[in-house]
């Protein structure tokens, strides 16, 4: 973990951030100065960082404190890696027994079956079996055929049952096949959240990144707007693209961080349920912009790959109005 407070020049936020998202500073106008905290942690599997801008050094470390604190309370509740979570509790529970869950999972779940059905299936919570099967972070050469072809084109989600059971959320998973995998919504909900716990701490202005998802509140330093420079999949010092938010989420999906290769062809971690297999495409990255970063996050994911009509027509058709802004 680091932390620091530094004077919030353009020249000094440059080097802010990292992955796939890169913050700036724009200086639209003058302001009375502040300070910047800045803090990153090892969360959900990626590196975490919230920087925060404000004249209070007190009132910051307790923002902090309390977003990286919200950060690692959801990934507890909602990784499928410990059986402990409530992910881990439902793909434990045998295929036709309620597994309870609390109501904030439920809520995740909720949305991810409305990407699945609205995407048709290209968006899928319940293929945990088949992100297991490739297991990208440590595998050298592809499963065997006949597996992924086992789970290839099941639509998965459709045998995830979520319902109310005496006023407690429950989950069955009607397919023995089916696994909960919340990795392409839940980190947009986090990041969210961490957002949400700031504002209650008084901070007005800050930035949450986790891996290549983010949430900007109000204003850097200088004032006016925060940019967000977006990384090539070729190169972390080439950018490709820009956008500029406020009280505002930015994602970003792409196959350039998590992956192997194999005989020159490179296998990544995002899954095609269609074939059970890393989405094959020309694409290597895919940004998105909405109004919350569960949003801006599930839409990279349903997104990546698809023919862009289709895309528009999926995100035109989704709450909080999701846009594409970049893709390489």
């Amino acid at each position: 973990m680091s932390e620091r407070p530094f004077g919030g020049s353009r020249r000094q936020f440059l080097a802010l951030g990292g992955g796939a998202l890169v913050v700036a500073a724009l200086p639209l106008s003058a302001r009375r100065r502040r300070d910047v905290f800045r803090r990153t942690l090892p969360v959900m599997g990626t590196i975490a960082e919230v920087t925060v801008v404000h004249e209070n050094s007190v009132r910051a470390q307790e923002g902090l404190d309390a977003a990286f604190a919200e950060l690692t309370r959801i990934d507890r509740l909602m990784t499928r890696y410990t059986r402990t979570s409530d992910v881990g509790r439902v793909n434990a529970t045998a295929p036709g027994v309620a597994a309870p869950v609390s109501h904030e999972t439920a809520g995740v779940v909720l949305a991810a079956l409305g990407w699945a059905v609205a995407s048709s299936g290209a968006f899928d919570p319940a293929i945990e079996h088949v992100a297991r099967l490739w297991n990208v972070e440590e595998r050298v050469t592809p499963p065997p055929a006949m597996e992924v072809e086992r789970l290839a084109a099941r639509s998965l989600y459709l045998s995830l049952e979520l319902s109310v059971h005496r006023g407690q959320p429950v989950i069955v998973r009607r397919d023995a096949d089916v696994g909960v995998d919340l990795g392409a919504i839940a980190k947009g909900h986090a990041v969210d959240r961490a957002g949400e716990v700031l504002r209650a701490h008084g901070v007005c202005d800050a930035i949450v990144r986790v891996g290549g998802d983010l949430v900007a509140l109000g204003a850097p330093p200088e004032g006016g707007l925060w940019r967000v420079d977006i990384r090539s999949p070729a190169s972390e010092s080439e950018m490709i693209g820009e956008v500029d938010v406020s009280d505002g989420a930015v994602a970003t999906s792409g196959d350039y961080q998590r992956y192997f290769m194999y005989q020159g062809v490179r296998y990544h971690h995002l899954m095609d349920p269609a074939t059970a297999a890393p989405r094959r495409t020309a694409m290597h990255s895919i940004t998105a912009r909405a109004a919350t970063c569960m949003q801006a996050d599930a839409a990279t994911t349903s997104c990546f790959g698809m023919n862009p009509a289709r895309a528009r027509a999926l995100l035109a058709a989704m709450p909080a109005g999701p846009e594409i802004v970049c893709t390489a």
